[in-house]
């Protein structure tokens, strides 16, 4: 089975913390393997090259354009995070959205 590794990212990498472990306890939960960690949107040029997924909080749309063309490039896959799951720290919520754009990168069945 595959490990899926995910970045969020967030302004400082804070509440991103939250809806990290949040996914975490989601994943485990459904049993798949997924390492998921929070930084700051300037952390992903970092990270690009190791990670299968980034999701974007919210309230950060506006980097969306700039991270797409640097996920696109990568073949990562690019997901803004819906504010009603972010809010609420639903980690299944966050994760179906999640396992939902896989798919449609062929990332996942």
């Amino acid at each position: 089975m595959k490990k899926y590794e995910v970045l969020l990212v967030c302004g400082g990498g804070f509440s991103s913390g939250f809806m990290a472990k949040a996914l975490r306890d989601a994943a485990k939960q459904k049993g798949i393997e997924m390492h998921v960690q929070a930084k700051s949107e300037t952390a992903l040029e970092d990270y690009i090259d190791e990670i299968d997924a980034v999701m974007v909080g919210p309230h950060m749309a506006y980097v969306m354009e700039e991270a797409k063309a640097l996920t696109d490039e990568y073949g990562v896959t690019l997901v803004l995070m819906k504010p009603d799951y972010y809010k609420s720290l639903d980690g299944k919520a966050c994760l179906e959205h999640l396992l939902e754009c896989l798919k449609e990168d062929g990332k996942y069945e």
